[in-house]
């Protein structure tokens, strides 16, 4: 494993967007899992609505890389559905499922209701925590993050620095909507079911709603409240849980 100051965290970020800045998809993933300045990497999916693309190109590329799935214990059952048919279907070799301690929610989350009164600290308990504790044996970590998804990813870059932790890689930083639906009919991946359904971004049972034509893709998610983010991505060094100027959904 890597061990970088975060002088050379910085320093690295800039020099693998300087070389990868002309590449697409496929080739910023092909070197991201062969780049000895990376060290250890994890690749992070919800198996959402659109994770099938990432997942797929991972499964292509190098199947035995790890791929972290957060169980919140209150996802849809259609997930956790899909997360098993996607695992086996891309021969995915190492998926690994992270949930909080139980300790935490005996404490914390006794009756599981907690979503309601402090949906921050529910997924600080069910998500950020767990996910932070897994990805602490890697250096660097696969998103699907992508520029369209809001105005402050507009310039969202392949390689990030995480808060001088780790570096984030976001291959699918410019494909937009329409890339990711033509990938999915080209290369006849199965689709999320609850897409469907009306949800084109999937969360917490609870805490996700149907979207209306002509809304928001996320607007389903923590609906009626000024949250917009589970908390599991950094901005400005800040652990992103709501919604302040600089935060896009």
């Amino acid at each position: 494993m890597l061990h970088e100051t975060p002088h050379r965290i910085g320093e690295t970020v800039r020099d693998l967007n300087a070389r990868y800045r002309h590449h697409g998809a496929t080739a910023v993933l092909e070197k991201a899992l062969a780049e000895h300045a990376l060290g250890r990497i994890a690749m992070v999916s919800s198996f959402g609505a659109e994770s099938v693309v990432l997942l797929h190109l991972v499964s292509v590329i190098d199947r035995t890389t790890p791929v972290l799935f957060v169980d919140t214990e209150m996802l849809f059952t259609e997930t956790l559905e899909y997360q098993m048919e996607l695992s086996e279907r891309l021969n995915l070799k190492d998926v690994r499922t992270v949930k909080a301690r139980p300790q935490a929610l005996a404490e914390q989350d006794p009756e599981g209701l907690l979503h309601r009164s402090n949906p921050d600290l529910c997924c600080a308990i069910r998500k950020t925590e767990p996910l932070q504790r897994a990805l602490s044996g890697f250096d660097s970590w696969i998103t699907g993050r992508k520029r369209y998804q809001g105005k402050t990813r507009a310039a969202l870059e392949f390689f990030e620095n995480e808060d001088d932790l780790r570096i984030k890689i976001n291959p699918l930083a410019h494909w937009t909507s329409s890339d990711l639906q033509d990938y999915i009919t080209e290369n006849r991946l199965p689709r999320h079911p609850l897409v469907a359904q009306g949800y084109p971004s999937i969360g917490c049972a609870p805490c996700t709603s149907k979207v209306e034509a002509g809304e928001d893709p996320r607007a389903g998610r923590w609906r009626d409240s000024d949250k917009e983010e589970c908390g599991i991505h950094f901005v400005n060094g800040k652990m992103v849980r709501g919604k302040p100027a600089d935060i896009a959904g």
